[in-house]
């Protein structure tokens, strides 16, 4: 019997298609025809990847690896039915059938096993072959990347990641909330400062994963996942001279969140790629009347198109607080009840993100854009960007909660570490 141990298998079914051709039993002729036609397509099939490398478009090449795995698959399953049909036949000669079995072994060796990194997730259209970043690896979509949605595009727990842009810039508004208010009288303050119209804003966000592949089936590509995260924000009087430059504010939020990976075709070409559940609980650190803080639930879900457009939503539900204990009972009304947030990547260097924030009659919006500074090596990509942003609404900070102000910003941004 046949047996390959060449390094490149599909070239194992060589020997096969020759013997085919050369039998010397004239009665399997028509047999043996039949067989170098299968084992012909094996080859072609089999060698079909090497198109793939070549493709300049990333889409392209991932769309290409996948329609080659899918086409594998059903190559083995119809070699091996064939198989079952000839064994069945009593004009079947015991070579004829011996031979196909060795196709059918030779070809089974080179299919992309279901449990390793070689997968594909074929409803994602997303490969997971020649990895070497993980959850930088920008073959994999910015969605998939951040939240490791993916065997592929996973890396360890415990590992410090970005959450929120972590970003210093120079900012000026229309005004400044000189006078803090609260619809709880305890916090309202009884004396105003004269705070500058232009700062300095600080946010630092990191995140976690605690841990991977809770819930989701052990032999899948896709991951689920549960992080905690941490987000600080402060507002720095750094051209107040007159008040010693204080921090004005600085808000701390940490957050826990579970998210599990979805793969659901939508309309226009959209894919929806994950949902889930957090807690987060914000407050300023301060003590009255100046206190400011809540806590709340939410639901979260995320779609993207073609790599380059996102679109995020959350819905929360506040805890209610004892009335005496709240700082601010009426946040909801011009926070809202949720935020959405559209994500254009434009190119490498370039990206643009627009967040609504309130589901209601208040609110407020956000336009960022960031491009990178330096160029990356190889598959690596720059994580310092220009940071260029626009606020206008309520609630840019805690301590404004229910203060409207527009307010403009210029610095810079590290993502994606």
């Amino acid at each position: 019997m046949f047996h390959c141990r060449t390094l490149y298998r599909p070239l194992c079914l060589v020997p096969l298609l020759l013997g085919t051709l050369f039998a010397p039993l004239a009665a399997q002729a028509q047999q043996g025809a039949a067989l170098a036609k299968d084992v012909a397509a094996a080859l072609e099939a089999a060698a079909a990847w090497q198109n793939c490398p070549g493709k300049d478009d990333a889409a392209e090449r991932l769309a290409c690896f996948d329609h080659w795995a899918r086409e594998q698959q059903a190559l083995l399953d119809a070699v091996q039915e064939k198989n079952r049909s000839v064994a069945e036949s009593p004009n079947s000669s015991a070579a004829d059938v011996s031979m196909r079995q060795e196709v059918s072994a030779a070809l089974a060796a080179i299919q992309p096993a279901a449990a390793d990194d070689s997968a594909i997730t074929g409803s994602a259209g997303i490969l997971g072959v020649g990895l070497e970043q993980g959850c930088r690896d920008r073959q994999f979509s910015p969605l998939s990347r951040f939240w490791e949605l993916e065997s592929g595009s996973s890396c360890p727990t415990f590992g410090l990641r970005a959450f929120q842009p972590t970003t210093v810039s120079l900012t000026s508004s229309n005004r400044a909330n000189t006078l803090p208010t609260s619809a709880n009288p305890v916090n309202n303050a009884t004396a105003p400062v004269d705070y500058d119209s232009s700062e300095a804003r600080i946010a630092i966000s990191v995140r976690t994963k605690l841990a991977g592949g809770l819930l989701t089936p052990a032999g899948s590509t896709l991951r689920d996942s549960l992080w905690i995260a941490y987000t600080a924000q402060s507002y720095w009087q750094i051209f107040n001279g007159a008040l010693s430059r204080p921090f004005r504010n600085t808000d701390h939020m940490p957050e826990i969140m579970y998210v599990y990976p979805t793969t659901a075709q939508l309309p226009g070409g959209w894919l929806w790629r994950y949902s889930g559940v957090g807690l987060a609980h914000q407050s300023n650190g301060q003590s009255d009347p100046l206190s400011r803080s809540w806590n709340r639930a939410y639901l979260m879900t995320g779609i993207e198109k073609d790599n380059r457009f996102s679109l995020k939503l959350r819905l929360w539900k506040r805890f209610g607080e004892s009335a005496e204990k709240d700082n601010n009972p009426d946040i909801t009304r011009f926070v809202g009840r949720g935020d959405l947030t559209f994500e254009w990547h434009i190119n490498s260097r370039n990206g643009l993100r627009a967040t609504y924030t309130g589901l209601n009659r208040r609110g407020s919006g956000r336009i960022e854009w960031t491009h990178a500074l330096g160029e990356g090596y190889g598959n690596t990509f720059s994580g310092l960007r220009l940071y260029t942003w626009l606020f206008h609404g309520y609630g840019d900070s805690l301590l404004d909660y229910n203060f409207r102000r527009t307010v403009f910003g210029l610095g810079l941004s590290l993502v994606d570490f």
